[in-house]
């Protein structure tokens, strides 16, 4: 009695296809098999953007080196003792 035999189940999937139709859990199975095919193809996509990537931009820290280091602007906020 504990076991579910075939008798039961035959019982239950007709009780779902009555409930459901046939119509309706094809269209659900469909949209699982999109929504698989859709992470797959993300997936993919992801795969590609990573080995393509864009080289490493730098700051030129040279640049600032070569205006005057006693600019007006240098000593603001600082005070005189």
């Amino acid at each position: 009695m504990g076991s579910m035999s075939i008798w039961h189940w035959i019982v239950v999937i007709a009780v779902v296809l009555l409930l459901f139709g046939r119509g309706k859990i094809s269209d659900l199975m469909g949209d699982v098999a999109q929504g698989i095919k859709a992470f797959k193809k993300g997936m993919s996509d992801d795969d590609k953007t990573a080995e393509k990537s864009e080289p490493v931009k730098t700051i030129d820290h040279n640049a600032n080196a070569q205006t005057p280091a006693s600019t007006s602007h240098s000593d603001v906020g600082s005070k005189v003792v």
